[in-house]
């Protein structure tokens, strides 16, 4: 079969490209700098130079194909310029379904996310919950609109799947959450938040759970595909034992509430890191983005690694990738 996928170069698009040539599927990958997917194009993959902005860029290598996947997405947080996320996650995504729907494309899935259900307070959503609040991120605004658009094709009768990812990671991964581990292994990570939580589930189970809906989702169908649930302070004892690094120090919620009111005058004036902005404080400070994946382990076989399992093979990965030595000695 052929499927046409947007986001090919990114983590989890790339990830689920490499399973789909595994299973000897033809992939037709839309790129906006065709020569920075050298890797994709080693695969056997078809390139073709375009973007989900751009609607008109995407109907011929659409046109034919057996399936589309959604994927590609901004998700900064803590960026100074947010248009990209309208630009992309909204508008993008409408594109992308409303060529889908002219082509008549025989199914679909689209990458959306557990953010779209903000903070969940500790709770296990599943897909029936729907957040009706205000959102911490322009990156959970656009990507709960992108949602909204998706549902509104759906009933439509648009032959869509979505699937909801909590927190992706991963050897290489290019999240916010992946650069804080980055600086936990050189000892630059200053301060951990309690009661902060994730759905930890690593980039290869989740591009599992992507072709597994292509071939067994009904259409119309959402799932929640979240790895095991973690608290922030858990997921840094883990990495200890790991690396043998102490964790950093945990601080309460209020610490990184105030410190995200008081900074905002600042970062007006002063660009600062994204980790450091009012925006990325809002989602650390005591937030929980949990999911409830029942349904996808019925219906998917889906079937996320324990978190001690997969963050081994990510901080050993990256520790060998930075130079940096293991075990105790790494502690001192």
């Amino acid at each position: 079969m052929t499927f046409f996928i947007t986001g090919a170069t990114g983590f989890l698009g790339g990830a689920i490209v490499r399973q789909l040539r595994q299973r000897g599927h033809e992939v037709v990958a839309l790129v906006r700098v065709p020569e920075k997917a050298s890797n994709l194009s080693a695969l056997g993959v078809t390139i073709v130079k375009g973007d989900v902005t751009d609607k008109e860029s995407m109907r011929h290598p659409m046109t034919g194909c057996d399936g589309v996947f959604h994927v590609a997405g901004w998700y900064k947080v803590g960026a100074r310029d947010k248009r990209p996320g309208r630009e992309i996650n909204i508008n993008g995504t409408r594109n992308v379904l409303e060529l889908m729907k002219e082509l008549g494309i025989p199914k679909g899935v689209y990458t959306s996310t557990l953010a779209v259900n903000s903070n969940t307070h500790g709770e296990l959503r599943d897909e029936k919950f729907r957040f009706a609040g205000k959102h911490l991120s322009a990156y959970d605004k656009t990507k709960a609109e992108a949602h909204d658009i998706a549902l509104q094709f759906i009933s439509e009768g648009l032959p869509l799947v979505i699937l909801m990812p909590g927190m992706i990671y991963g050897p290489d991964g290019t999240a916010l959450s992946d650069h804080s581990w980055r600086l936990y292994l050189r000892k630059k990570l200053p301060m951990i938040v309690s009661r902060t939580a994730y759905c930890y589930g690593h980039v290869d189970d989740m591009a599992q759970a992507h072709v597994s809906a292509m071939e067994l989702a009904k259409p119309g169908s959402s799932y929640i595909i979240a790895g095991p649930a973690r608290r922030l302070t858990e997921a840094f004892d883990i990495a200890k034992r790991i690396t043998g690094i102490r964790k950093p120090m945990t601080v309460p919620p209020w610490v990184i509430r105030l410190s995200s009111i008081l900074i905002r005058p600042i970062e007006k004036i002063i660009p600062l890191p994204e980790l450091y902005t009012s925006e990325a404080m809002r989602v650390l400070a005591g937030v929980t983005y949990l999911g409830d994946s029942s349904k996808a382990r019925r219906e998917l076989g889906f079937n996320p690694r324990p978190l001690e399992v997969g963050l081994r093979e990510t901080l050993e990965y990256e520790m060998e990738k930075m130079g940096i030595k293991g075990g105790s000695s790494a502690s001192r």
